[in-house]
Order: structure tokens, then sequence, then C-alpha cells
């Protein structure tokens, strides 16, 4: 029997089991560490994966500005990985940007083929808005010496 996994938004009550799943992408550095707070305050850009109920994987979409918004914070449970989670939630993600009328998709990742297959392409990191890299790159613990790729999907 194929996996059934629900792909819903995030509710505040959710943010707990959220800190849990990304601990340990957080403490290598993979992911930024974001406050509970924090993830409250933006908790409408979350969706998540379940599986039986359980947080199995969450992503966000984050608007910068009224043409711009980012993939971020997309973690799948270790376990599940591989089996189109990731790649759904993206998808997701792609279709709310679209109905909101963005124009184009940022990624910052280590995993850039994942988001090539999505159609992203690469681009120079000196062209990421300014904003983005202080109000985000600077909280990470390989700021400045960073070898994320920076990709971008126009819609």
């Amino acid at each position: 029997m194929p996996m059934q996994i629900a792909y819903t938004k995030a509710k505040l009550t959710d943010i707990a089991n959220m800190q849990k799943l990304v601990k340990k992408e957080v403490e290598s550095g993979i992911i930024l560490p974001r406050s509970d707070d924090e993830i409250a305050t933006n908790i409408r850009s979350y969706t998540l994966a379940l599986k039986e109920g359980e947080i199995v994987g969450f992503c966000a979409l984050h608007i910068h500005t009224p043409y711009l918004a980012e993939i971020r914070s997309l973690i799948v449970r270790e376990d599940l990985r591989g089996m189109k989670i990731g790649e759904n939630m993206v998808r997701k993600c792609i279709d709310e940007a679209y109905s909101l009328g963005l124009q184009k998709l940022l990624s910052l990742t280590y995993k850039k083929s994942f988001f090539e297959r999505l159609g992203f392409v690469e681009i120079p990191k000196e062209s990421l808005p300014e904003h983005k890299i202080w109000a985000d790159c600077i909280k990470c613990k390989h700021f400045p010496v960073c070898n994320e790729v920076s990709l971008i999907k126009n819609l």
C-alpha cells in the first residue's frame, strides 16, 4: 500500500513539533535557526507534510517583495527522504506563489540538483536582495564563508 502523506498549512500548535523535526539540521548549520516567536509570526507561510497525523516535513514560502518570495526551511524526516515529500511541498509553495501573483521564487540551498529538477536555475549570490543577506544570512554559523547555492525560478 502506498504511503499516505497529507499536505496542510501549519497551525501555532505545530511549532513545538516543527522545532523537534528540524533540530538536527539547525545544529549542523544546514537550516537557519528560527525562534518559536519567528515561526509564529510567519506561521501562514508554512506547509506541513503529515503521515498518520505526525509532522514528517515542512517548508515555508517567505515573501520578500510584491514580486519575490523564497522557499526556505525545507525539511523532511530523514527516514522518509527520497520519497517526493520535499518535492510535493515545494510544488505546493510554487502553486501558492503563483496564486499570489509573485513573479520569482528564490532558494538558498546545499541541494542544488533538487531545486534544478523543479525548474530553478542558479544565480550569483551577489544578485540576492540585500535585506535577505542581512536579515537571514548573518544569523548563520557559516556566515560570511558560505557554500550554499542561490537559485531562482521565474513564475
